[in-house]
């Protein structure tokens, strides 16, 4: 499920992962008994997200389901590059402090500064230039701003456990193994990344991590079924810290500043928008649609959603 995205009038494309008319929530979430993992990445994020804030942005935010951790902010938005997924989550919640966006994460069409608070959640796994969705989150994020980002660990205490003993590492692909800092696509657009590797994109893009927690440490079926879930999450609550420096999770939370000159301030409501095909900011909003003066093109608004696909 991908497709073409453009960057700045098609000087450059990248595929994406397109969950536009899928079963996600249903299939993924609700009917394969993710519970635990639901309620751990809540627990993660609640620890690592500022409480309260004037925006934030979730990148990739699918259907909601994050979206109620975001009671402290005057405003958010929640952006995926699936309409129906936002459409599903505008359903649940609803357009008093929400602004919903339909937009490629490689060029993402918010202003300069646009939010105090962006959040990205399983979407990582999904991108093959990292570097660049980076520089798109530094961008629309202010100076001082905070960047809570999770990844899926290629140098988790399973995977280092079956490579010791000879098994579940592909002897033909040396990016598997754990140790090795490579990004491994073990599916098409599905990335496991090694930690030290991020931590060094985050650096390079102009981020200060300033705290890291290891996520769904219990991950397991046996598990699951033997303990109740309200230990699993209590335990689960002590290891995200103590095991954290080790980073044995499958999932691993960080939360990192960005580091700007100049940009403390963010931009009005009425200056939210950046035009994805020049480049140009603001906006001008025109009844149901935005207009750029720039290049004149044309952005509409459907359904209460922000369509810049």
């Amino acid at each position: 499920m991908d497709k073409a995205g453009g960057q700045n009038g098609g000087k450059a494309t990248h595929r994406l992962c397109d969950y536009e008319g899928s079963a996600y929530r249903t299939d993924f979430w609700e009917d394969q008994g993710r519970d635990y993992e639901d309620r751990v990445e809540r627990l993660a994020l609640r620890s690592l997200l500022p409480p309260s804030g004037r925006r934030l942005v979730d990148i990739g935010a699918g259907f909601g389901r994050l979206a109620t951790i975001y009671k402290g902010y005057d405003h958010v938005i929640l952006l995926d590059y699936s309409r129906s997924q936002l459409e599903y989550a505008r359903q649940q919640l609803g357009d008093e402090r929400f602004t919903y966006v339909a937009a490629d994460i490689y060029n993402l069409p918010l202003a300069t500064n646009a939010v105090d608070t962006a959040v990205m959640v399983r979407v990582l796994h999904h991108l093959a230039d990292v570097p660049l969705v980076l520089q798109q989150v530094k961008r629309v994020t202010r100076d001082e701003g905070i960047f809570v980002l999770e990844f899926a660990n290629k140098r988790h205490l399973k995977n280092i456990v079956r490579y010791l003993l000879g098994r579940g590492v592909n002897p033909c692909a040396a990016y598997s193994r754990p140790f090795d800092r490579h990004p491994y696509e073990f599916a098409d657009l599905h990335y496991d990344f090694h930690p030290a590797w991020v931590a060094h994109r985050l650096q390079e893009a102009g981020f200060e991590i300033e705290r890291r927690l290891s996520v769904s440490n219990l991950r397991s079926a046996l598990l699951k079924r033997v303990f109740p879930i309200s230990l699993l999450l209590k335990m689960e609550g002590v290891l995200q810290r103590g095991v954290a420096p080790l980073a044995l999770g499958p999932s691993i939370f960080l939360r990192a500043s960005v580091n700007k000159v100049g940009g403390n301030e963010l931009v009005g409501q009425e200056s939210l928008f950046r035009c994805p095909t020049c480049g140009h900011e603001p906006l001008v909003p025109e009844e149901d649609h935005l207009r750029c003066v720039s290049c004149q093109s044309i952005w509409p608004i459907e359904k209460g959603i922000y369509i810049f696909k």
